[in-house]
């Protein structure tokens, strides 16, 4: 455990002396009157059923995510997509042309563009070659001005988990805040980083509900950190940034989690399947590597002739061979049973 991290020596100058902006439902306070009448925030009075506001807190979201996950909702910020989180973690703690941040390629791309967008220097150290985080490399690269470290596991696009062992030393030695980013952590067998999240205040965790929970379209994202680090974000984050359709679609996908279960375990299975016939029945697919995501990443003799191919039969991948590491790798997306047989067919034809 770190006993001496402060997060006011991470934040930016003006960051700390910033006044929120007060929107007019921050302000009202629930009288437990029944029949409230609205005339604060000049909204258009005619009912349809999105003509107010919307909960600014998003009050309803956090007490089923906090409930589902067991941590306490002051503990949750919820976002417009991941990206909006990731971007208010630059904008909370990395002062622009003189912060850096650390990321480990190949990786999601957002937090390189983000560190641009935001005039941030990004630092990046390749993973090793079992795609797992070089640990003794980040630790002496990092400076006094190493503000985040980015984790994505399990990782896009490789598929694979870190090691426990890599994570932990990490929190405990990196001396800015560490970012786990597990938007694919529904399809791992490995345990989340919510377990860990009392006992390193430096520890910051994105989930999002556009994987598993199918939701892309609504651009719903989680960060989970102390309550310190999410006061901080609630502070700089646009008042009204999760609309109410949004935040009523959510609440009725977090309220059918059989649902959610179930289609996790169908796409697992589909993974599973997917990977056996793809290693067995193509000869040009060279790998595939093991997967923790709802994707597998495979190594095949010419990635942009196969790409090409396959778009010519109906089916749209992911080429990245011009990743680091990644040469010459296609992803593929698990899809549903009837798409995966597709795709198999296609492949199969075009060797």
């Amino acid at each position: 455990m770190k006993t001496d991290f402060n997060i006011n020596s991470l934040v930016r100058e003006n960051i700390k002396s910033l006044q929120p902006y007060s929107s007019a439902r921050d302000e009202y306070k629930d009288a437990n009157i029944q029949e409230m009448i609205f005339l604060d925030a000049n909204e258009n009075p005619f009912e349809n059923g999105v003509n107010r506001y919307p909960d600014p807190k998003q009050n309803n979201v956090k007490d089923l995510l906090a409930k589902i996950k067991k941590i306490p909702k002051e503990n949750i910020l919820l976002g417009n997509g991941s990206d909006e989180v990731l971007d208010l973690l630059f904008r909370a703690f990395c002062e622009p042309h003189v912060d850096n941040v650390i990321t480990l390629p190949p990786t999601y791309g957002m937090y390189g563009v983000l560190a641009n967008i935001n005039a941030i220097e990004n630092k990046k150290i390749l993973l090793n070659t079992d795609f797992q985080p070089s640990v003794s490399k980040i630790l002496a690269t990092a400076n006094e001005h190493s503000k985040l470290l980015f984790l994505c596991s399990p990782n896009n696009p490789t598929g694979n988990s870190f090691s426990n062992t890599a994570v932990e030393r990490l929190l405990k030695e990196f001396n800015g805040l560490v970012v786990i980013d597990e938007a694919y952590i529904d399809f791992s067998e490995q345990n989340s980083w919510l377990e860990k999240l009392e006992k390193y205040p430096n520890l910051i965790i994105t989930q999002t509900l556009s994987k598993a929970y199918g939701l892309a379209g609504i651009r719903l994202g989680i960060c989970y950190a102390s309550t310190a680090i999410i006061n901080i974000l609630n502070n700089i984050k646009p008042p009204y940034n999760v609309n109410e359709l949004t935040q009523q679609r959510a609440i009725q996908r977090l309220q059918r989690l059989n649902e959610v279960e179930n289609e996790i375990a169908q796409l697992i299975s589909e993974r599973k399947r997917l990977k056996k016939e793809l290693e067995c029945c193509v000869s040009y697919i060279e790998k595939v590597y093991p997967s923790d995501g709802n994707f597998l990443l495979l190594k095949v003799d010419d990635a942009n002739l196969r790409y090409n191919q396959l778009i010519d039969y109906g089916v749209v991948i992911r080429n990245r061979t011009t990743q680091p590491l990644c040469e010459n790798c296609l992803r593929i997306s698990v899809g549903v049973c009837e798409e995966n047989q597709k795709l198999i067919r296609a492949l199969k034809a075009i060797q």
